[in-house]
């Protein structure tokens, strides 16, 4: 697990992000816990039935075992007490890990009788420090609101509950930032596929070749069903990007049913819910720091693919939930909603897309992300972005993934899109290039499947595509 420096996420939700030379800061949310790093011991913070301390920065909460209730055995705070508005949005956040693996809540509650809460959260605590992220909506106006975090009733006897870095944010008022402006270049994930693959490689004499052309290179991290803690997951590609002031960019893939019409990709969320809370997270999980995420590919290009009216309108709800979600929780976050490629966009016709985005909320997105994964020179993807522009009631700017459009599309006679041969690294990331930005989004040397050039299953790097990419 990466190291993070105790506080930084927490002074940057709070206090919105400070980056090197010119850049502009973020306006600040309203934090409302004191003390959440611990840094004057445990004052503010109570335990019931429950002994606390300070242990290496942390609080740390002795569980006693045998108690019936979540709430017999609790740790929070509520001297002072803090307001919670009804309608306004807010984010908890925090650190935790514990002696033996538990599921536990946290709850922003009244402070009084009937304990009604805004906020009632199960997660699951493991013996290693995770991060935590939660979004909600106030749900009633009060000025004696509390927050604790509910240890009892538990099988298995007692345990040791640690706790840092907690934050709870109100948005109300924190203005939509321009990422860009607050971060000095593309951040470069020192965690990405290619430099993996180097890491568990060592001998292996492309390591050079592949760390110079692609794993030097700022491109995109994408996120999923396979990220077990999604907050933790995001928070550690986030906060390193953010202490150094680079913008880093995400994916959010995780879509029931995606890729319907492929198949390579299939999977996602288990249901509209179970998606709608993941995408809360996400967002949460950014809360105010800088970075752009680019919203589910495909998912506007296959909804030709599904064929149950019912789906579909839940396909519309699910993205129109996400962009709305990440405005209201991410507001220095841009969003880019997917817009397909010069091939599927031409062939569904431009009003049937620009109809398909507008259904998806595309208003909500600060715009469209174009070519993701696919091969259509920049030009080409620029001229189609500008021709859908022509079609949509608000002209969007647009990004055009070119991590391997350098000789454009395949000629595959079978799934051209799937890692057809001879293609090549295009552009790496600038903003400009007749696009508002030019991104790696495809990581360059995953596999988009078992199929043409690549045995690898989609996701998979494969050093093999990579040199591909890199010598053609």
């Amino acid at each position: 697990m990466r190291w993070i420096p105790r506080g930084l996420v927490t002074a940057a939700l709070a206090l919105g992000v400070i980056v090197p030379g010119s850049a502009a800061t973020a306006l600040a949310a309203t934090e409302l816990i004191t003390n959440g790093a611990f840094t004057t011991g445990t004052t503010g913070w109570w335990g019931n039935n429950v002994p606390i301390s300070l242990d290496a920065g942390q609080l740390k909460a002795a569980v006693p075992g045998g108690t019936a209730n979540p709430w017999d055995a609790l740790v929070g705070q509520k001297v002072p007490a803090f307001p919670i508005h009804q309608g306004h949005k807010y984010i908890l956040a925090f650190d935790a890990r514990a002696s033996a693996a538990r599921t536990v809540q946290t709850t922003v509650q009244l402070n009084a009788e009937p304990f009604t809460g805004t906020l009632n959260k199960p997660f699951a605590v493991g013996t290693k420090t995770q991060r935590f992220a939660f979004g909600f909506t106030g749900a009633f106006e009060t000025a004696q609101a509390e927050l604790t975090f509910q240890l009892g009733g538990l099988a298995g006897g007692g345990y040791t509950f640690w706790l840092d870095n907690v934050s709870l944010i109100d948005l109300y008022g924190t203005p939509a930032g321009n990422p860009v402006s607050l971060t000095n270049g593309f951040y470069v994930d020192p965690h990405s596929n290619p430099k993996e693959w180097i890491r568990l490689n060592p001998n292996d004499d492309r390591k050079t070749t592949i760390e110079n052309a692609l794993a030097s290179k700022p491109m995109a991290r994408w996120f999923g069903g396979w990220n077990t803690n999604l907050a933790d997951a995001i928070n550690l590609y986030v906060a390193p990007a953010t202490a150094a002031g680079k913008l880093p960019v995400l994916v959010a893939y995780n879509l029931p049913g995606r890729d319907a019409c492929g198949g390579h990709s299939s999977g996602g969320a288990a249901s509209v819910a179970a998606y709608k809370e993941w995408i809360q997270t996400f967002a949460a999980a950014i809360g105010t720091r800088p970075a752009l995420v680019v919203v589910e590919p495909d998912s506007i290009g296959d909804i030709g693919c599904i064929k149950d009216d019912t789906e579909r309108t839940l396909r519309y709800e699910m993205l129109t939930f996400a962009l709305q979600t990440f405005k209201e929780f991410a507001p220095n976050t841009w969003t880019y909603a997917d817009a397909t490629n010069k091939g599927w966009g031409y062939d569904i016709k431009l009003p049937e897309l620009a109809n398909r985005l507008k259904l998806a909320g595309v208003a909500n997105a600060h715009g469209l992300a174009i070519n993701v994964s696919n091969y259509y020179f920049s030009s080409d993807s620029i001229a189609f972005g500008n021709d859908l522009n022509t079609y949509l009631t608000t002209p969007k700017p647009f990004i055009v993934d070119t991590s391997r459009n350098g000789n454009g599309p395949g000629a595959e006679p079978v799934d051209p899109w799937c890692n057809p041969r001879g293609r090549k690294l295009g552009s790496v990331a600038q903003q400009g290039g007749g696009a508002e930005m030019l991104l790696w989004v495809k990581v360059p040397g995953d596999s988009d499947g078992v199929c043409n050039a690549s045995a690898e299953p989609a996701g998979t790097f494969d050093p093999k595509l990579a040199m591909m990419l890199i010598t053609s």
